[in-house]
């Protein structure tokens, strides 16, 4: 049996927040490596060494984590920001049976929205909104307060007290409490 290689069909599942790319394990394989590069520069940040007696699991990042099956390999990028959208590749090298064959199948491109974005403009939102409710209130008080100022000057005015046309009605003059 010759190891096969095809062009496997790469499953990106988004759950939990997570990217989990996960990945076919090639056919008839005892021993072998799987990486996943991120940009064009194809820097490792994720890889898995399987041989017939251990798995060995690499990370240079701490959002990516591997786990494996007897029939896949996954790659898990957690807690994903804006700055980890790029192009990610993944890398096959089987080195058990000969002939070694290394190369690299799929390439994704991951975008991140970030969720601060939508946060910060949601609460700008309101901030304005709050900002304008507070203007229209204030401006409201105002009026009312002018309005009732002038209604008591013009009631004050009209009613005096103990005046020359009443000369009968001794009345003390009575104040009016104000608030």
């Amino acid at each position: 049996d010759q190891p096969y290689v095809s062009d496997p069909q790469v499953m990106v599942e988004f759950e939990n927040g997570n990217f989990n790319f996960t990945f076919p394990n090639p056919k008839n394989v005892s021993e072998f490596s799987m990486t996943l590069l991120k940009g064009r520069e194809k820097k490792e940040i994720c890889a898995l060494h399987l041989s017939e007696k251990r798995v060995i699991s690499k990370s240079n990042v701490t959002y990516c984590q591997t786990q494996n099956s007897s029939s896949s390999t996954t790659f898990i990028l957690k807690n994903l920001e804006r700055k980890h959208i790029d192009v990610y590749t993944y890398c096959l090298e089987i080195f058990l049976p000969p002939p070694y064959i290394d190369c690299c199948l799929k390439e994704i491109y991951l975008y991140v929205q970030d969720q601060e974005d939508c946060f910060s403009l949601g609460l700008v939102s309101w901030i304005i909104i709050g900002l304008i409710i507070f203007a229209v209130s204030c401006v409201c008080c105002v009026v009312a307060c002018c309005l009732r100022n002038k209604n008591q000057k013009c009631e004050s005015n009209s009613h005096e007290y103990n005046s020359e046309y009443m000369p009968m009605a001794a009345v003390n003059a009575a104040k009016k409490p104000r608030i």
